[in-house]
């Protein structure tokens, strides 16, 4: 004999419990920044308590709004910004919202009728464009937040393609003795690796240190392995700044198959702190990329819109951080 149903529980039980309003529950899963910190966490308790959850389909119904959003990419083969859309993802269910992905085909013309047509649809109340769209959003029939972090081809841009950490990483290195340094580039067509080479070439200039080259790289670990185990003995270059943690990795490889130190002999940074970074050995030094934060931030505006509230102040801050671990240290004695 089957179990009798729980009967679910509603809003009104979590206010009980809690001690306020059912209006101020509301107010806690629509935008609970306004609220007292106490106030908050007397919900939080009873919410936890209760494992409650709001209904959306009931409120759908009740208000004629869909409790959707859509985040809208260009059709890509390289890899989804997969952190981005996760933390993205996450802030909107918090606020009470789905939310979508969709893959929109075609250059920046047909991506703005595509998600003109989305905007239309009456499926969502508003869509996130991560890349640029030739179109006023103005004109669209819900809310249209367009960031422009990405290029038609999900590269990414604006702050993504900040490289200012490269002037703090050789200015650490350079404190710490090393004066020939070695670029190992990105792919040249990522606005990033351009930015990264360019602000490594400046800043070698403005110190008065040595580049000894610049290698041309892909991305790929076999480019910074070539790169190291392309110079020649003597070269003296002691310092490594790699276009990213795939190249950094395989240019220590090279050096510890050289016989060399790392970073007795060679230190050397990367870039975008991937995991497999960390538990190298030794663990790579690099630079963490918080791409977290920008997919909650664009929620935050899309969904500021939607309500027709003001649009979040954005903190200052840089999705930037370098990070020293083990193959960064002093160059050899001379």
């Amino acid at each position: 004999m089957g179990q009798p149903d729980t009967p679910r529980v509603t809003i009104h039980e979590v206010a009980r419990r809690a001690g306020v309003s059912h209006q101020t529950v509301s107010r806690y899963f629509r935008h609970n920044e306004g609220l007292k910190p106490e106030t908050r966490r007397k919900i939080d308790l009873v919410v936890q308590e209760l494992n409650y959850r709001p209904n959306l389909v009931a409120r759908s119904m009740r208000t004629r709004r869909t409790n959707r959003l859509a985040i809208a990419l260009p059709a890509s083969a390289h890899l989804w910004p997969v952190r981005l859309l996760r933390a993205a993802s996450a802030a909107a269910h918090a606020e009470g919202f789905q939310l979508e992905v969709v893959s929109v085909e075609g250059d920046a013309a047909d991506r703005a009728a595509r998600v003109l047509e989305l905007a239309a649809s009456g499926q969502v109340e508003g869509v996130l464009s991560l890349s640029p769209l030739a179109l006023d959003p103005a004109g669209s029939p819900v809310p249209l937040v367009v960031t422009g972090d990405y290029d038609d081809h999900l590269r990414g841009v604006n702050e993504l393609a900040d490289a200012s950490p490269v002037a703090e990483i050789i200015d650490y290195l350079a404190g710490l003795g090393h004066r020939v340094f070695l670029h190992i580039a990105g792919a040249q067509d990522f606005a990033s690796a351009r930015n990264r080479r360019r602000v490594y070439e400046d800043t070698i200039a403005r110190r008065g240190l040595t580049s000894y080259s610049v290698a041309p790289g892909d991305w790929s670990p076999q480019s910074g392995y070539d790169a190291v185990r392309a110079l020649p003995d003597g070269c003296g270059v002691t310092a490594v700044v790699a276009a990213n943690d795939h190249v950094a990795m395989g240019a220590v490889r090279a050096a510890l198959d050289r016989g060399w130190r790392v970073p007795g002999d060679l230190s050397v940074f990367g870039w975008d702190d991937e995991e497999l970074g960390r538990f190298a050995t030794p663990s790579l030094s690099t630079v963490a990329v918080d791409r977290e934060v920008q997919g909650r931030e664009a929620v935050a505006r899309l969904i500021a819109e939607v309500r027709g509230e003001p649009a979040p102040e954005p903190p200052a801050r840089s999705i930037n951080r370098i990070i020293i671990r083990e193959t960064a240290g002093p160059p050899p004695a001379a």
